[in-house]
């Protein structure tokens, strides 16, 4: 779905990904002075189980405590041309996100997996006709105007990196 010499950002973001999963780790793994945590989606309706965000930038703010905990992502996602937002999502099993179209067509969505599933086909995203199935190290670009919904039928929790840009 994603030409890379479309997004040249793609290469160093799989290139750097041990990197984002390290900070991921460090970030879940409780060792936060600040009381910075994963909060869960603010859209309830959409999903039905646990889908939860851990925000680096929203809408070209930068979310200092949290980027405070993850600064080499930080630095990572901000050299993305056109960063609207970040942050890293956690999709726990049987959790399902219903179709739904985003909001803007001004922005394309990049996602990098970091923690899939022991079985990469029980966690999926589906965007118009096209399945994705999230694996370590490796990013996809959408356009998420397009019907897409997703799901965690596995047996740990799915995290990705999550980055819209502008077009």
């Amino acid at each position: 779905m994603t030409e890379p010499t479309l997004f040249p950002f793609l290469a160093r973001l799989e290139a750097d990904w041990k990197i984002v999963l390290e900070e991921l780790n460090h970030i879940i793994g409780g060792k936060d002075q600040h009381g910075s945590t994963f909060q869960p989606w603010h859209e309830t309706g959409l999903y039905d189980g646990q889908w939860d965000v851990f925000g680096l930038h929203a809408f070209g703010n930068k979310l200092g405590n949290n980027c405070e905990l993850a600064p080499r992502t930080t630095a990572l996602v901000e050299s993305i041309p056109g960063l609207v937002t970040a942050g890293f999502s956690a999709l726990v099993p049987g959790t399902v996100i219903k179709p739904h179209v985003g909001y803007t067509s001004e922005v394309l969505r990049c996602h990098l997996g970091l923690i899939t599933t022991t079985v990469p086909t029980d966690c999926g995203l589906r965007v118009a006709d096209t399945v994705h199935n999230w694996a370590p190290g490796k990013a996809f670009v959408f356009d998420d105007t397009l019907e897409h919904e997703a799901w965690n039928r596995g047996d740990r929790t799915r995290y990705i990196l999550l980055v819209d840009f502008k077009k």
